[in-house]
């Protein structure tokens, strides 16, 4: 049967371990039913198609251990990725134990499938590794930010991960080039964040928005742009990209926050992309509890274009 036929034929009845005790409906179903589209999954949920101990059950509802999950045959047109394809992301793993995976991404992939992208780097993934049946995101990056990304490779590593994450017990550090001369030294930005019920998924700040702390530390001045370490406080959509702008100091690069002309001009020195790389990230592990951290190197194309700067 090939990626563009039926996803599942028959009738499955799947029993909810300590593993997958505590998942969402939806996002059990998400990574069991790989290729499916979203909006399909809810949709049969809704209908009642989707059974739990052959009674309905909402899209939200917490799975518990002992559950019997009913999931019908479902068709999917959509593309699934085949793991020869993808062979080369193995090269980009940067640490990985039995509970955990920090992968190296790399700009311009998303972390997940949607939007009108048949694959993400959460399915590639469960591509290549069709063993690990609970991989999920612990965090995520947006398409164009390059670096350090965290998977759980298990339910139980991904709870005790989230909470340290809502702990405050991770740290996330980037490196970004800014637009303009950023004077002065340390300086921690603290506004809210709201993100707008926009088809494009923009940020803005606003005093009814969620609090947003990220503190830009001046790594190197050039003559019209400032490199800059990056810390977060808090892991809100496009924070670094908005923060950098309510400074007066766009990310260079920036197609959706930044100045046109301006990024015309980047373009023209070799920065294709978003100059934002997630270069560090430290957490503790979710088994033994010890700090693990991982570094990526800057990117290759990243590292040209401070080479082509004025100091």
């Amino acid at each position: 049967m090939s990626s563009h036929d039926k996803a599942a034929s028959t009738v499955r009845l799947v029993t909810i371990d300590d593993e997958r005790a505590g998942q969402r409906l939806d996002n059990f179903l998400l990574a069991v039913l790989k290729g499916v589209p979203r909006a399909h999954i809810y949709r049969i949920v809704r209908k009642g198609e989707i059974r739990i101990n052959k009674g309905r059950r909402k899209a939200d509802y917490r799975l518990q251990v002992g559950d019997v999950v009913r999931i019908p045959p479902v068709e999917t047109n959509a593309p699934r990725p085949q793991a020869p394809d993808l062979a080369w992301l193995n090269g980009l793993v940067l640490f990985e134990d039995e509970h955990i995976l920090v992968l190296d991404k790399p700009t311009g992939m998303a972390v997940h499938g949607g939007s009108g992208l048949s694959f993400g780097v959460i399915e590639a993934l469960r591509t290549l590794r069709p063993t690990a049946r609970s991989l999920e995101l612990v965090h995520r990056l947006d398409r164009s930010t390059s670096g350090c990304l965290l998977v759980a490779k298990r339910r139980s590593a991904l709870r005790a991960l989230q909470e340290a994450l809502r702990g405050g017990r991770f740290g996330k550090h980037y490196v970004a080039l800014l637009q303009g001369v950023l004077t002065g030294g340390a300086r921690t930005v603290d506004v809210p964040l709201l993100r707008l019920e926009t088809g494009d998924r923009r940020v803005v700040v606003h005093a009814t928005g969620k609090p947003a702390q990220t503190r830009f530390t001046p790594r190197k001045r050039f003559r019209e742009a400032t490199l800059v370490d990056v810390r977060l406080g808090t892991g809100r959509t496009h924070q670094v990209r908005v923060h950098a702008v309510h400074l007066g100091c766009p990310v260079a690069g920036d197609e959706r926050y930044g100045d046109p002309k301006v990024n015309a001009m980047w373009r023209e020195r070799g920065l294709a992309r978003l100059f934002l790389h997630a270069a560090r990230l430290s957490f503790p592990h979710p088994l033994t509890g010890a700090t693990i951290e991982v570094e990526s190197p800057l990117p290759k194309d990243l590292t040209r274009v401070l080479e082509s700067l004025d100091a």
